[in-house]
């Protein structure tokens, strides 16, 4: 639970005045704040102030509010809604408000959270192997980095950071040793006044952590998936959505980026969808594994997961939101390079939709509240590449990825819309795709990204070729399904040799380059090389075809002749990356050498 919600005693009460699902209006509340927490009955249900009126507070309930009665006491903190930073974040998963669902497991013997559970987020009792990095009579500021601990393989280096808005002269600072996260193990002074401050920190989820700068971000976003790095790429501190209809793969892209792309930290946060999802995360994560510095360590060790499924409160689905923003900045501020899968935006949309109802807000389209454009553009502005507060001088990043789930495969809908206003790259993904089993199941026509002339520049120092091939292969594609609207009407016979080459490519790059069987170890996760290697192949091969019919040889006689071939460009995704760059890097080119060896053969009869 945040700490805000158990810090100290209320200082003040109001009373409920009336009730109406996750809705409490509460009266006697001068003073109140917005977006002050309170705790709502005899049971302690954190709740959240939005909207003031008179003395009376309206409160956004985050728990279950059956039994609640009008007249029961609305506690005060004097606190905003805020989350626990500190050394323990990875490996744990929690609820919208960062409840630790393992500890509160333990705690109740239920598979239910019990009401007004008070448990906070860090470990209290764990000790932490803390190495200090500066020295009393130094001066810190907010940002500056004054400790270190192991937080697990890894993560062998957690820097402990001073809070943003602090600062002055150290006049003590632990030795290193094992401390809890609230020990208070270094004292500062500013302005005759002496404060102490524990490793661990809290922070309001609906404010930004500060920056110096934003910088213009320039690394590739790698997942794995051939169709989004070599199409439709994203960067390191991009934007992206994932619009789809029901079954159409968004959670098996959001997983797979979990697992496999090049970000150090990942925060998943299942909001609002089904339980078993975040089931399967929590089984399949302990048991995959990356290769750090040769070692295989489990995912789950660099993963924290915030899971507000759709049978918890409506209301806490806007928290876990925020709370996994906030979560994934602390780790950015470390230098660190996190991509946040939210899972799903949609549900959100739908939780601000039926809060604005009990509220009595004009609505806008379709029911959503006029206002929703806004809330999401000030959760997709969190993202970037920053350069952090503090020293030592440090880059990080946050990667936003957000499925959509618009209803009925929709894309005008009002949640998938105002995501595109904002979003920079979009995965289009198309239900009758996913019918024919291709996988994963983007629109090539609809997809796009704005990122990918900023990539230009990364590729060409180290494959020299991608983004030539790429805008190949993006044409190519382009130009078969022109040309498929002309077989419809004529037949392929009535083609042109070119064209049928174009044709027949297609159907090689849509089935064995564009599909990928998330579930295979040789097609799991393609890296940039290989991809590059199967674009080179493939478009080779569409080059020397061109040549051959445009000196007089027929398709039909091509391709007879070169069935081998094409049998092999079939084959290429089938290569394990395990087995090293190297090693495939020679099968690719003897088969690109056989390649120009049978055209020639074929030229010359």
């Amino acid at each position: 639970m945040s700490p805000a919600a158990h810090d100290g005693d209320a200082m003040q009460h109001g009373k409920i005045y009336s009730i109406s699902g996750p809705v409490v209006v509460a009266e006697d509340m001068i003073g109140v704040a917005m977006y002050e927490l309170v705790k709502v009955g005899f049971d302690n249900l954190i709740g959240e102030v939005i909207r003031i009126n008179g003395d009376q507070a309206t409160i956004q309930v985050y728990e279950e509010t059956a039994g609640v009665k009008v007249g029961d006491p609305v506690a005060r903190t004097g606190k905003p809604l805020s989350v626990e930073l500190g050394p323990g974040l990875l490996h744990g998963i929690y609820d919208g408000i960062q409840r630790p669902l393992e500890d509160i497991s333990t705690l109740s013997k239920s598979i239910y959270i019990p009401r007004g559970v008070a448990v906070p987020a860090l470990d209290r009792n764990k000790k932490w192997e803390f190495t200090p990095q500066k020295k009393v009579g130094d001066h810190i500021s907010g940002g500056d980095v004054w400790g270190t601990v192991f937080e697990n393989s890894f993560l062998s280096v957690h820097k402990i950071l001073f809070p943003p808005r602090a600062r002055g002269v150290i006049t003590r600072i632990a030795d290193k040793g094992n401390y809890t996260v609230v020990d208070k193990i270094l004292e500062v002074e500013f302005d005759g006044k002496k404060i102490e401050y524990p490793m661990m920190q809290t922070w309001p989820v609906r404010v930004p952590r500060p920056t110096t700068e934003k910088l213009t971000a320039d690394q590739p976003f790698i997942v794995g998936q051939r169709v989004l790095d070599a199409l439709y790429p994203c960067v390191l501190g991009g934007t992206v959505a994932i619009p789809g209809a029901f079954g159409c793969g968004k959670t098996v892209i959001s997983q797979s980026v979990s697992k496999f792309s090049n970000s150090d930290i990942i925060v998943y946060v299942g909001c609002g969808e089904r339980g078993n999802e975040m089931a399967e995360v929590l089984k399949d994560f302990p048991e995959l594994t990356i290769d750090v510095e040769g070692r295989k360590e489990p995912i789950m060790k660099r993963t924290t997961l915030i899971a507000n499924t759709s049978n918890m409160p409506v209301a806490a689905r806007e928290a876990s939101i925020y709370t996994g923003i906030t979560v994934a900045e602390y780790f950015r501020d470390q230098g660190l390079d996190v991509a946040m899968m939210a899972d799903s935006t949609s549900r959100w949309a739908e939780a601000l939709r039926e809060i604005s109802g009990r509220l009595g807000e004009m609505p806008a389209d379709q029911g959503y509240p006029a206002y929703l454009g806004a809330k999401l553009a000030s959760f997709y502005e969190r993202a970037g590449k920053v350069q952090t507060l503090g020293s030592p001088e440090r880059n990080g990043s946050v990667s936003i990825v957000g499925a959509v789930s618009p209803p009925g495969g929709d894309f005008s809908d009002p949640v998938t819309t105002s995501t595109l206003n904002i979003v920079q790259v979009f995965w289009g993904l198309d239900k009758k795709l996913a019918q024919r089993k291709h996988f994963p199941s983007v629109n090539t026509s609809l997809s796009y990204s704005k990122y990918t002339s900023i990539l230009d520049k990364h590729y060409e120092k180290e494959y020299a070729e991608f983004p030539r091939l790429r805008d190949r292969i993006k044409q190519l594609i382009s130009d078969s399904d022109d040309l498929d609207q002309v077989v419809q009407l004529v037949g392929k016979s009535a083609l042109s040799d070119p064209d049928k080459i174009t044709l027949d490519l297609a159907v090689l790059i849509k089935e064995d380059f564009l599909q990928q069987n998330g579930y295979s170890d040789y097609d799991q996760f393609c890296p940039i090389w290989k991809t590059e290697w199967i674009m080179r192949l493939m478009i080779g091969f569409y080059d020397e075809a061109l040549k051959a019919v445009a000196q007089g040889q027929s398709w039909a006689k091509i391709r007879e002749a070169t069935g081998d071939l094409q049998s092999k460009l079939r084959q290429l995704k089938f290569e394990v990356p395990g087995d090293g760059q190297d090693v495939i890097t020679k099968k690719y080119e003897t088969i690109q050498q056989e390649m120009l060896d049978k055209f020639a053969s074929v030229t010359d009869e």
